[in-house]
């Protein structure tokens, strides 16, 4: 079963830039934009911040074949992945970087595969909170609200990250 975790609003160019910044996106990077949509965090992510990889899933038929054509006319194939696929169904274990515009219910559907990711991955959502997990970062920006969830190198994590993985 397929399931939408929000209706497609485009973050604004200046909005996936500083998403980009508040992750400390580097060439070293693998980012993952978990409902893609016209994949600009993913072209971001390759184009401006030199991030080794970008990969993307979307559901929604015409964004997806959207993206392939981009990614194909810009001869990135070798950097930018996108999966017509559910955000649930997605691999992170290559992930270093999460992004995400999705709403507060989307985000807890999603909460179960986001902390399958690797321990220290940097997860910047958009406007909407992670429910039950306490940001490392929250900055407000332009009217928006960025808030940085980075996932525990340790068992022991600090007052300001998430909860112990054993507890999602």
């Amino acid at each position: 079963m397929t399931v939408s975790l929000a209706p497609y609003v485009p973050s604004s160019e200046d909005v996936v830039t500083r998403m980009l910044e508040v992750a400390h996106v580097t060439r070293d990077d693998v980012v993952f934009d978990l409902g893609c949509g016209d994949g600009r965090i993913l072209f971001a992510a390759v184009k401006n911040f030199h991030a080794k990889r970008a990969v993307g899933y979307e559901l929604q038929d015409d964004l997806y074949d959207g993206i392939v054509d981009k990614i194909k006319a810009e001869r990135l194939d070798r950097r930018i992945h996108v999966f017509h696929a559910d955000a649930l169904t997605a691999d992170l274990s290559e992930a270093t970087v999460v992004t995400l515009y999705l709403t507060t219910s989307g985000n807890s559907t999603l909460k179960p595969k986001l902390a399958t990711a690797r321990s220290g991955t940097r997860i910047v959502s958009h406007d909407f909170r992670i429910e039950g997990w306490n940001p490392t970062r929250r900055e407000d920006y332009r009217g928006h609200t960025l808030y940085l969830y980075t996932l525990p190198a340790t068992s022991e994590p600090s007052t300001t990250s998430l909860p112990r993985r054993t507890l999602f």
